[in-house]
């Protein structure tokens, strides 16, 4: 059974058909893309056909296979970005799993490498992303209110407001938010 508010959301549609075109596009079938990215072929075709909404984790592993950032991904789903991003019109996602919230402060844009995300991961809540998207990709994250356990590889760091790390990844990251929740700043720029 179709999920209607999947249906009616334009950024769930346009997500759903960017996943579709990028497999397409990789020339990858769904069972290709299921050995791939560790999301079952089933999985994968309710999430193309806009049936079922993708969690972070499943959206950091289909870039991943893809080679491209989160945030490329949804800065073509949610369309064209303008020079001034007021507050209002930062996109904004929320993954179904973990109750986490990402907004698009900055998205990328034509000749533009570097992008800004805001998230907040509520009380106690974690995502892991198995790989980069981009090998080597930098990544600056300021933590700016709660607590957050950011681990890398076999490295962790506990963060507390006004904290910056500041790294090149090359393995997997984990996100775990302290009792109070955290909100956060990512500045990313590719390779």
């Amino acid at each position: 059974m179709q999920d209607a508010t999947l249906v009616d959301d334009p950024l769930e549609r346009r997500l759903a058909a960017r996943l579709a075109a990028l497999r397409a596009e990789s020339g990858l079938s769904l069972e290709e893309l299921a050995q791939r990215s560790g999301i079952s072929r089933a999985t994968l075709s309710r999430l193309e056909r806009g049936e079922t909404s993708p969690t972070a984790a499943m959206l950091g592993r289909l870039c991943a296979v893809h080679g491209w950032t989160l945030s490329r991904l949804m800065a073509e789903a949610e369309g064209t970005a303008p020079a001034l991003v007021r507050l209002a019109d930062q996109p904004r996602w929320t993954d179904p799993e973990t109750g986490f919230r990402r907004r698009a402060a900055s998205p990328p844009g034509a000749g533009l490498r570097m992008e800004m995300v805001a998230g907040e991961l509520p009380a106690g809540a974690a995502i892991a992303y198995p790989a980069p998207p981009v090998p080597r990709m930098e990544q600056h994250l300021l933590l700016t209110a709660g607590a957050l356990r950011f681990e890398h590889g076999p490295q962790g760091w506990d963060l507390a407001p006004g904290d910056c790390l500041r790294l090149i990844l090359t393995g997997p990251t984990r996100l775990a938010a302290g009792p109070e929740g955290a909100a956060y700043l990512i500045a990313i720029a590719a390779p």
